[in-house]
Parts: structure tokens; sequence; C-alpha cells
């Protein structure tokens, strides 16, 4: 589990395909990678990833079909910054919302505009996941933990604060930026348990 609170930028060093799967290697510097063992997760863009091997700054990692299918990290080049954070540990603080680490859906930016010193930005929707998404309610957005400020069936929209914006990826968003999405795990919850059937 992860709570969205990105702990370092960090950016891809190699893509190397493996028989259909892929192995990445990423830079973290800043991560805390002394930290880290083998077989840990490390959430990257949002993508609960295993640590297969690790470096001094940098640690290796598998993507399986179905990550590559469901997130933009088969998109991802040499160089191309990603967001960095460590899988919680019992009697972390809290500061996001819980997130799995499971891609729900890939959107995209649709538009951005300054707000005093924030930025307003209007992502796609999904019709797959438009239904556990609601105004105040949570989102993780390429691993960060956002409130949700408006929402209809096509789209949504989110205020990124100036922090937010240097200390994580956001800052570099242009129009049609893809981007990761997991909806809060309580909403898919709830549906399950009203009886919701068009799953993700």
């Amino acid at each position: 589990m992860f709570s969205g609170i990105i702990q370092a930028v960090g950016s891809i060093k190699s893509r190397q395909p493996k028989g259909g799967d892929l192995m990445l290697e990423i830079v973290a510097p800043g991560l805390g990678l002394d930290q880290v063992s083998i077989g840990d997760s490390i959430a990257v863009d949002g993508v609960c990833l295993t640590a297969t091997r690790l470096n001094k700054d940098s640690f290796v990692a598998d993507l399986s079909k179905e990550t590559l299918v469901c997130s933009t990290l088969d998109r991802k080049q040499a160089g191309d910054p990603v967001n960095l954070e460590k899988a919680l540990c019992l009697g972390d603080a809290l500061g996001g919302h819980l997130v799995s680490g499971h891609v729900d859906a890939v959107g995209k930016l649709l538009s951005r505009r300054d707000d005093a010193r924030s930025v307003v930005m209007t992502f796609s929707l999904p019709e797959t996941i438009a239904r556990f998404v609601a105004p105040k309610g949570s989102i993780c957005i390429d691993g960060v933990s956002l409130t949700v400020n408006r929402a209809t069936d096509g789209d949504f929209e989110v205020n990124v604060v100036p922090h937010t914006l240097e200390a994580t990826t956001m800052g570099r968003y242009r129009g049609g930026t893809e981007v990761n999405l997991e909806v809060d795990l309580v909403a898919r919850y709830i549906d399950r348990l009203m009886g919701g059937d068009r799953g993700i």
C-alpha cells in the first residue's frame, strides 16, 4: 500500500524487452534505496513494481504484459521522469489516501489553467471508472494523491498546489499528456457491495 505522497522524482535509465515483458532500470536519487530490499514494492508513476535488483542509485523491476497494457509505463523512454514512492510501513503517516498501486485506467490532460499560485488541470475520465470519481473524493494521478474538484461522465478537474507542481512530474504536464489513474479503494468496494457489475 502507498499514500500517494511522492517521495522523489526519478528517471528511466534503461528499458530492455524480455520475451514480451519489459525490464526497467530506474534512477532513484533521494528515495533512500539503502532502506529498500530485493522484493520490496516501489510505486513508479502510481504503478506498484517489485524491486528485483538494487544498485547504488537505481533499481530494476519487471513489468508484465498486464502492466504494460493498463498503464503508461510501456511508453516511457530513457530519461523520462517518474514519480516514486516506497511502500508504507505499519505506523507511517497517511498524508494522502490509501493507494494500492493498481492502475485502473489511463487518462489524458485536456487543459490546464493558472488559478492564483496553483494550476487547475482537467483530465479525461474513461467511462470504465467514471462512476468511482466524485467531487471532493480522492483520486491518484501518476501516483499523486489529489482531491477531485469537479467530475462529469467524461472528465474531472483537480487543483494542483505549487509544492506538488515542484515535487512531482505534474509541473511538466502539457495538453495531451497521458497519466495513470487509480480510483479510491473505498469507492471501488462500495460499488461492489451495492451490486455494481461493470467491474474494472
